[in-house]
């Protein structure tokens, strides 16, 4: 802008003075001020318009300084400050037109000083338009970001409300349905118990398992579904129960070992779910399709991460071709929602294995989402 006024003032047609020392105040000071026209507008434009005033009343050549009150102009009025802007041009419109009219001789007016003044004031609204235009884009592209923020965050609202609205009816169907039936069955259970003790009749271990394990799957059932309801994680529900679980695989005959290396440590608390309930999937299978067979279970505490294995012996005929049931599919997106890496598959010489690595830190935040979607996945 220095550059511009400078040169636009040496090559004008001569003035009644010839430039000087002060001209070139007048000429480099406001100009070097536009720099800091978007933190001060209002400093920057009173600067330029005291400028081109004195500039056009002392008589310098050219209009120079006129083109930094444009660039004044047009943020002051982009900055929302119109009544200013207006002022300036008014001012410099009559102190313009006083300073032609006081030096008029006995020949009047110079031709061109009224298509010259019109011109130049035509400019000067040209700039406020133009600053008005941009602070109308800026203000209606602020309106449309605004709506696209509001609209998305209605969406994830309504996302929300509909999980949240989803999540309550699985737990009531479930209530209304699996903790009927599971009661039920534990009802029957104890009473038969009590009927064997009460004639003094040896109690069938078989009868003492579904007891046990329809009141620890009514235990579970119920803290799911609190889950469901708050969202809140529950306190325990992980390897703090392995040794019941193990227990009960042990009264179903199913002969278990269970060995842990590593440093011990409490772990995160979907680590902790997700290791108890891959233990849990995996001896189930083994009481259900390995025939007769023993397994072991092995817990690696590493630094990083959690390795779990279920290893058992039966035979290679009892369990189909690893088609993946509901079962193997939960597991999979337990690990893979923790950022771990799973193998179930059978062994060389029979048997089947389950291999689980578990991050002790989630990498993503995958899991930000209500632990209840991972005690749904199987």
């Amino acid at each position: 802008m220095t550059v511009l006024v400078v040169a636009s003032a040496v090559t004008s047609p001569p003035g009644r003075i010839r430039l000087d020392l002060v001209s070139s105040f007048l000429l480099v000071v406001p100009a070097m001020a536009t720099a800091a026209r978007r933190r001060l507008p209002l400093v920057v434009l009173g600067l330029a318009t005291v400028c081109v005033l004195v500039y056009q009343l002392r008589g310098y050549p050219g209009v120079a300084p006129a083109l930094t009150v444009m660039v004044a102009l047009y943020t002051a009025v982009k900055g929302g400050h119109r009544l200013p802007a207006g002022s300036a041009v008014v001012v410099i419109l009559v102190g313009g037109s006083a300073n032609e009219l006081a030096s008029v001789d006995a020949g009047g007016l110079a031709p061109d000083v009224v298509q010259r003044w019109l011109l130049l004031i035509g400019w000067m609204v040209a700039a406020c338009v133009a600053g008005e235009l941009s602070r109308q884009r800026v203000v209606h592209l602020t309106h449309v970001e605004q709506r696209a923020l509001d609209a998305e965050r209605t969406r994830e609202e309504t996302a929300r409300r509909r999980a949240t609205e989803e999540r309550l009816r699985i737990a009531r169907d479930l209530h209304d349905s699996l903790t009927h039936s599971i009661s039920l069955i534990n009802l029957q259970a104890s009473v038969a118990v009590h009927l064997a003790q009460k004639r003094a009749e040896p109690v069938p271990e078989a009868l003492v398992t579904i007891q046990e394990a329809s009141r620890e799957a009514l235990q579970e059932l119920r803290a799911t579904l609190k889950v469901m309801r708050t969202d809140d994680a529950p306190a325990g529900g992980g390897l703090d129960r392995l040794d019941r679980l193990v227990e009960g695989a042990r009264r179903a005959g199913i002969p278990v070992t269970v060995t842990v290396t590593g440093r011990l440590r409490s772990l995160p608390a979907p680590v902790d779910r997700a290791a108890y309930r891959i233990v849990q999937e995996a001896l189930t299978n083994v009481t259900r399709h390995a025939g007769p067979a023993t397994a072991s279970v092995r817990l690696r505490y590493g630094d990083d991460a959690l390795a779990v294995h279920i290893d058992d012996d039966g035979l290679a005929t009892g369990r189909a071709a690893a088609v993946p049931g509901a079962g193997l599919v939960g597991m999979r997106e337990r690990v893979t929602a923790l950022g771990g890496s799973l193998h179930a598959g059978h062994r060389d010489g029979g048997g089947f294995t389950v291999q689980a690595t578990l991050p002790l830190e989630r990498p993503s935040p995958a899991l930000d989402g209500p632990p209840s979607q991972l005690e749904r996945s199987s």
